[in-house]
């Protein structure tokens, strides 16, 4: 019953809600490539050699589409195929420019509407599906179910918001989970929750991060200072705003202006979370009388204040340069946070305001394990950024520490592939889907 109320209010709704979304890809760009992939209308995959298994694998955005990396490398050495599709521009880019050799086919995925799910399934005709983080969607699971096709959730986690108003709405739940044959919580509190919405003991299986699982590789010190150069970075410090949200720029350069004020010699390096936000950002700056440059733009010319790392999958890289990360999303109003596992892989200090519902447990750890410094505001975000750019001891305690974290909790893409590949050992040899 619930299914077909779904897929009868789904239409309008997404009426609704088309001008918002049109919008936002007008602004974000990209989107244009490979736009009938919205509508089921992928490519007709070809037929699968005698033995082969094939995978559906489904990763939203830049983040998931990183942390993949390792699953997609041991499947191919597997003999597994891979179609992966992705929701947002951004992800879609990043998939094509790293995973073209490791997959048979990248696209996006498709609007969860019943004709369009299908015409996709038609397509695609996977053996297994494998949904990163929140993807769940009713429709797309009711396929699996209908042709006889497991559905693995990997690294599977439960907002805060998404939590309370599942715990309301029961019914919308079962809708979302009764498609999943095993899922995969990247912690205790997610299985916890899993468990509480009504998710079978017996099909969850808790491995941890595979965030926590990446390799990042290293910039050489010519590498840094080649980078610094390409930014228009002087020499001195640099307070890195990973992954910023609207509001927060504005705090991070009211830190800079404290910190120079207090005499030292600092610079910013911002990384907003959406590169379309670019002309508000150029505003604020060139408002706050600040030399900046912004990188899709080539190299600076000379040197500046602030620079803007607008591109796309870069942020590990710009990390690298960094004397102190502040974490995005996490200062009022926002309250989600963005994930702080770079930069503690990076072991650079971590600061971050109290809004991290989405990574609670990780900042939690975080902050128990010395590893990160919890501010309220904008103005304790200038006062504890200052106070730890002037103390370079302190600033390595806190590195050592966020480093050691993330060793110490390292091991989930291992755990993780054991779970798929008995899914896939349980599959038929050479089994075909029904379409």
């Amino acid at each position: 019953m619930m299914l077909w109320l779904y897929r009868l209010f789904f239409l309008p709704a997404l009426v609704v809600l088309a001008p918002g979304y049109w919008r936002r890809m007008r602004r974000r760009g990209g989107y244009r490539s490979d736009f009938g992939h919205r509508f089921g209308g992928h490519p007709l995959l070809p037929g699968k050699p005698a033995g082969t298994k094939r995978v559906w694998l489904q990763a939203v955005s830049v983040g998931e589409m990183l942390a993949i990396g390792p699953v997609l490398q041991a499947l191919r050495t597997d003999g597994v195929e891979v179609y992966l599709t992705t929701t947002t521009s951004t992800g879609y880019r990043v998939a094509n420019d790293r995973y073209r050799g490791l997959t048979i086919g990248i696209g996006y995925f498709p609007i969860d509407w019943w004709p369009f799910s299908a015409r996709a399934w038609r397509s695609i005709a996977p053996d297994l599906v494998i949904l990163t983080e929140g993807e769940r969607w009713p429709e797309h699971l009711r396929q699996a179910a209908k042709r006889g096709v497991p559905v693995l959730s990997i690294n599977a986690r439960m907002s805060d918001r998404s939590y309370t108003r599942l715990k309301r709405f029961p019914a919308v739940a079962r809708l979302m989970f009764g498609g999943v044959t095993r899922l995969l919580p990247c912690s205790a509190q997610d299985e916890a929750r899993f468990r509480e919405l009504g998710m079978p003991p017996d099909r969850i299986f808790t491995t941890g991060n595979i965030k926590l699982d990446v390799q990042i590789p290293p910039l050489s010190e010519a590498g840094r200072v080649e980078l610094r150069r390409e930014l228009g970075l002087p020499e001195g410090l640099v307070l890195l705003g990973s992954s910023t949200w609207a509001g927060e720029e504005e705090a991070l350069v009211g830190a800079l202006g404290l910190t120079r004020a207090r005499g030292l010699s600092c610079s910013l390096l911002l990384v907003p979370r959406h590169a379309e936000r670019r002309a508000e950002i150029e505003r604020l700056l060139r408002g706050a009388k600040l030399r900046c440059h912004f990188r899709s733009r080539g190299a600076a010319r000379g040197m500046v204040d602030v620079a803007v790392g607008d591109t796309t999958g870069e942020l590990r890289k710009l990390t690298q340069i960094a004397d102190l990360v502040f974490v995005g999303k996490s200062l009022p109003p926002h309250t989600e946070g963005q994930t702080p596992v770079e930069a503690a892989a990076l072991e650079k200090p971590i600061l971050f305001g109290r809004g991290m519902g989405n990574f609670r447990l990780l900042a939690r750890d975080l902050l128990a394990r010395g590893a990160a410094c919890e501010v309220a505001d904008a103005g304790a975000l200038a006062t504890a950024a200052e106070a730890l750019l002037r103390d370079p001891t302190r600033r390595e305690k806190l590195a050592a520490a966020a480093g050691q974290w993330r060793r110490d909790n390292a091991g989930a893409v291992t755990r993780t592939l054991v779970v798929v590949r008995e899914e896939l050992g349980r599959l038929g040899r050479g089994q075909q889907p029904v379409v």
